[in-house]
């Protein structure tokens, strides 16, 4: 279970008052569940998935996730707990410019000590259409093909969680359809928050949570 309580982030503004970029918001996410947050640009999307994830400090109100209050551990205890449940897809992919696309995608697995790490991403990355591509380094790689690596590597480490910014932002139709179907089967075991524009994704969650100005909004 995911549960939020009277979040609120606001960020400075030179010169000016504080800017909210989530204000207030209740929700509860239960375990197994697909959820969409759309919005507007500028609506809170991504500072309130980055808020649930523990990757952002909340300035009031909290977060419990798996039954742990974030605001309850320091930093290294939520990167730790991020690397026990989470998987995170980025929309600016954030994959390491040195390592191929298959060590950017094992580098999880490996670090929770999983012999079988390369192995699984490389099964990874084939179900995502880049097995010609595993040992190609990002800068040799399309944006949407670094998406996909990203993508890989979120689902590398079997997380409960997956937190994912426009994972179909950079992709075609084709691709993206792809990477949907790979996302929707890790429901059940996996909890899946997704922010998108995408209605093809959106159409496919089980709940879609509309945002509006850092609120919750009908829609």
């Amino acid at each position: 279970m995911i549960r939020a309580r009277k979040l609120a982030k606001r960020y400075p503004v030179e010169g000016g008052a504080p800017v909210a970029a989530v204000e207030g918001i209740d929700l509860e996410i239960p375990d197994g569940q697909v959820c969409a947050l759309i919005g507007p640009s500028g609506s809170g999307k991504t500072t309130l998935l980055a808020l649930l994830a523990g990757l952002e400090v909340a300035d009031a109100g909290t977060v419990e996730l798996d039954g742990v209050d974030l605001a309850s551990l320091d930093e290294e205890g939520r990167a730790a707990l991020r690397g026990r449940l989470l998987g995170f897809v980025f929309q600016s992919y954030h994959l390491i410019p040195t390592l191929t696309a298959l060590e950017n995608a094992a580098v999880p697995g490996q670090l929770r000590g999983e012999r079988d790490a390369e192995v699984h991403a490389e099964a990874l990355l084939r179900e995502v259409g880049l097995g010609a591509r595993l040992h190609h380094y990002p800068r040799q790689l399309s944006g949407g093909e670094q998406q996909r690596v990203a993508i890989a590597r979120a689902l590398a480490v079997r997380p409960k969680y997956v937190f994912a910014d426009e994972p179909t932002g950079n992709l075609d139709s084709a691709s993206g359809e792809r990477v949907i179907e790979r996302l929707l089967a890790m429901k059940g075991p996996a909890t899946l928050v997704l922010v998108t524009h995408d209605p093809a994704l959106a159409a496919r969650a089980d709940r879609v949570i509309h945002l509006r100005d850092g609120k919750l909004s009908a829609g």
